[in-house]
């Protein structure tokens, strides 16, 4: 566990950070702050994603979530080839939709969202592989 020091609005706090693995348990990060105002404890979750190592192929390509936002459609299946350039996910940021396309050519190994999830910029969408 590191330890480190975070001005915010003018209040510096001590933060002790730990870095986790994903599928780990959430962990608890105290914050302190270095006046008299009382601790405070944040929970940090583990990642949304409980995708485990072996449903993502190491050589697969992984698609990935380029802003936050909400899927309103997914255009493809698992086991189905797409070509690259083709469009397999709808994903609502801003009012707007935005065309999630395939990098690569190649078979759906998983897809790790639904219709209607919410999804962070990075987070994991679609795995292709050969």
């Amino acid at each position: 566990m590191r330890k480190f020091q975070v001005t915010v609005n003018g209040t510096i706090y001590e933060v002790a950070v730990e870095e986790v693995s994903e599928g780990q348990a959430p962990v608890v990060v105290p914050v302190i702050a270095s006046n008299p105002t009382p601790a405070v404890a944040k929970t940090v979750s583990a990642p949304k994603s409980s995708v485990s190592e072996s449903s993502v192929l190491a050589d697969a390509v992984k698609i990935i979530a380029p802003m936050p936002g909400t899927i309103v459609d997914i255009k493809v299946k698992e086991g189905e080839v797409v070509k690259e350039g083709e469009v397999v996910v709808i994903l609502e940021a801003m009012k707007m939709e935005n065309e999630i396309v395939a990098t690569t050519t190649g078979k759906v190994r998983s897809i790790h969202v639904s219709k209607g999830a919410s999804v962070d910029s990075g987070d994991l969408i679609v795995s292709i592989g050969s």
